[in-house]
């Protein structure tokens, strides 16, 4: 990584753990400067977030677009930025093989589990109808497979036996913002090494 690693947020959604990355970055608590936010959904929260913040924010319409269409004008945006890592907030689309290939190992994202259980779509329902005690936040590499990616850091939330989705959510939802900004922390400062599954730091 650069020694201040410029970074590329891609959102679908509120924008909360975008707030959070940001205001770690100019806090001095990341090495990092958020360059571009880009979402697929004009209102998107991350947009004013960043457009509040004086960051350079933009809508990508993917209408009428295939996955490889739309994945050339993000990757565009991102190379114009000079970005050097890919964050994902909440983005709801699947990458294209290209984008991922294109920025091999440098593209991250978070779900809201413990990995590699209750990959894709409302996970804290999968969660409370199967019964764990634990549940949690993963933070992975994004490869060419949905929420499969090497993990780069974890943190466990306790199933409460009166959880109900919402009240698992809003907690899984805070443990996502402290332990984004731990895990993009790691990356960019550990010297990160693949091997094999593993991300392995030597800092």
């Amino acid at each position: 990584m650069a020694l201040t690693t410029r970074i590329g947020v891609i959102s679908s959604g509120r924008g909360e753990n975008a707030r959070y990355i940001i205001e770690a970055a100019r806090s001095g608590y990341l090495a990092a400067e958020v360059a571009v936010v880009l979402a697929d959904q004009k209102d998107a929260g991350a947009l004013k977030i960043a457009r509040d913040r004086g960051i350079d924010a933009h809508f990508l319409d993917p209408s009428g677009l295939s996955r490889a269409e739309y994945d050339d004008i993000l990757i565009d945006h991102l190379d114009r930025a000079g970005v050097d890592l890919v964050v994902l907030t909440g983005y709801m689309r699947i990458l294209s093989p290209a984008f991922v290939r294109h920025f091999k190992n440098r593209t991250i994202n978070i779900h809201p589990a413990l990995l590699p259980a209750f990959r894709g779509l409302d996970a804290f329902q999968q969660a409370l109808d199967y019964g764990v005690k634990v549940t949690g936040t993963t933070i992975h590499l994004v490869d060419e497979d949905v929420d499969h990616g090497p993990i780069i850091h974890q943190v466990p939330v306790k199933v409460e036996v009166s959880d109900t989705h919402e009240s698992l959510k809003a907690r899984v939802q805070e443990a996502e913002y402290i332990a984004y900004p731990e895990a993009l922390k790691l990356f960019i400062e550990g010297r990160p090494k693949l091997m094999g599954r593993k991300v392995v730091f030597e800092r």
